[in-house]
């Protein structure tokens, strides 16, 4: 096969879309009696995913003359790429010959370069040379390096002495009415699988308001540090907000915009969540305030205000060293098995969903929201969190889906209105204000 894939490449060597699929189609190469002269060939050709698979091919040759040739194809090469693949395929050799080569590598400009490296000498990482190599570059400015390198030079830090689908029982289904910094105060740490939650708008509400922006960041800073603490062990925070505008206070002023989701994010990455996904909950556009009635007036440039119908659904992970696939593993598989997430589950990061209104609160979630939230990221049993509790959306669906919820919420009337609304849910639930709850808490088991 090796010999029709090399005549043909030979025959349309200049169409590089041809000699891109052929070189696709080798697997595994016997090297005994199989020539590689073709790939040598290849190594300079024009096009640079040509060069590349090129490589891949003769890094299945272990051949100290290929490895001469690689080594040196690497110096000479210009694309970053082909150049990556050249140290790739030599990493896979294995070979403790070529670590004085790896090492010199690792003073690359592009990261992805110096990682193929660091990978090729951690095969070696007993070696005295290979490890001061890689301490010396502990402090490297690239994220991505120092990361790795963090996971095999620093000790594992100590996972929580619960099990990881444990559930407190005096937290589960419950609510508390009070400030949600003394609530989670209280609290020891690793208690939620998940938390959910819309943070209060700034002063965009009748039950928002702060004497600053920097105020306003600085209090969101501090629950969610603290729900960084409470969360176990590489588990997920969603928080739904949007940019909100505050209006002008005469003609002679304008309004102002605030980036929440994006204030938010710089302080959630340094405080120890890792960015996974951001999800657009796009609503009907009857829905929302009309900004841009003015403008289509008289469609005057610079005064052009769209209406807002999205908000942001930005999905963090607590840092953690270990995979998902870790936590997944810590359910037994009735519960795994009963938690997977049906057919009808939305493929794509934006999710059209209608608005919901309450009677009582201003700004609630939609069912529907809650639910999508529940079941991708929370197992069956889990304690699920909202810190923000509102009228109790979450906590009514958390709980269908066989979830244990605990809220919060500061404002009386709000917390009067989640019991309303639990009041039909199919568990035993449990109403604290601040002052009973740190009561039950102290209470022995």
């Amino acid at each position: 096969m090796l010999e029709t894939i090399e005549q043909n490449i030979r025959d349309n060597f200049e169409s590089a879309k041809f000699v891109l699929g052929n070189l696709k189609k080798i697997g595994r190469i016997e090297e005994e009696n199989t020539s590689y002269d073709i790939f040598m060939e290849l190594l300079h050709h024009k096009n640079k995913d040509v060069r590349t698979e090129a490589v891949k091919n003769l890094g299945k040759f272990k051949n100290k003359y290929i490895q001469e040739s690689l080594k040196l194809h690497y110096e000479g090469e210009t694309n970053s790429m082909v150049k990556r693949e050249c140290v790739s395929s030599l990493g896979r050799q294995r070979d403790s010959n070529l670590i004085d080569f790896f090492i010199i590598v690792l003073n690359e400009r592009d990261p992805k370069i110096v990682l193929q490296a660091i990978r090729a000498l951690l095969v070696f990482k007993s070696n005295p040379i290979v490890k001061q190599a890689l301490e010396n570059i502990l402090d490297h400015p690239n994220e991505m390096i120092k990361e790795v390198l963090e996971i095999e030079f620093t000790p594992r830090p100590p996972r929580s002495k619960e099990h990881h689908t444990f559930v407190n029982p005096k937290l589960s289904n419950t609510v508390v009415n009070g400030d949600v910094l003394e609530v989670l105060n209280i609290l020891k740490d690793e208690q939620f699988h998940l938390t959910f939650t819309s943070p209060p708008y700034y002063n965009a509400r009748d039950y928002s308001f702060y004497s600053s922006y920097q105020e306003y960041l600085n209090f969101l800073r501090k629950v969610f540090k603290e729900t960084h603490r409470l969360t176990k062990n590489g588990r997920f925070l969603v928080v739904n907000t949007s940019p909100v505008i505050v209006p002008r206070v005469s003609r002679k002023h304008s309004s102002k915009r605030y980036p929440i989701p994006f204030d938010i994010h710089n302080f959630l990455i340094q405080d120890g969540w890792e960015f996974i996904d951001d999800i657009v909950w796009q609503k009907p556009e009857y829905s929302v305030k009309n900004r841009i009635g003015g403008f289509m007036q008289h469609r005057k440039p610079l005064a052009y205000k769209p209406n807002s119908v999205t908000e942001y659904l930005m999905v963090y992970r607590k840092k953690s060293r270990d995979l998902i696939d870790w936590n997944i593993k810590q359910y037994d598989y009735n519960i795994v098995n009963e938690s997977k997430v049906s057919n009808d589950f939305e493929t794509t990061n934006v999710w059209s969903l209608d608005p919901t209104f309450d009677k009582t609160h201003s700004a609630v979630f939609p069912k529907s929201l809650c639910e999508r939230v529940v079941k991708y990221y929370s197992f069956k049993s889990d304690l699920v969190f909202d810190p923000f509790g509102g009228s109790g959306t979450f906590g009514e669906m958390a709980n269908q889906l066989d979830r244990n919820f605990f809220l919060t919420e500061i404002d009386e009337l709000y917390f009067e209105r989640i019991k309303e609304r639990l009041t039909k849910t199919k568990t035993e639930k449990k109403y604290f204000k601040l002052e009973e709850f740190k009561k039950w808490m102290q209470q022995e088991k």
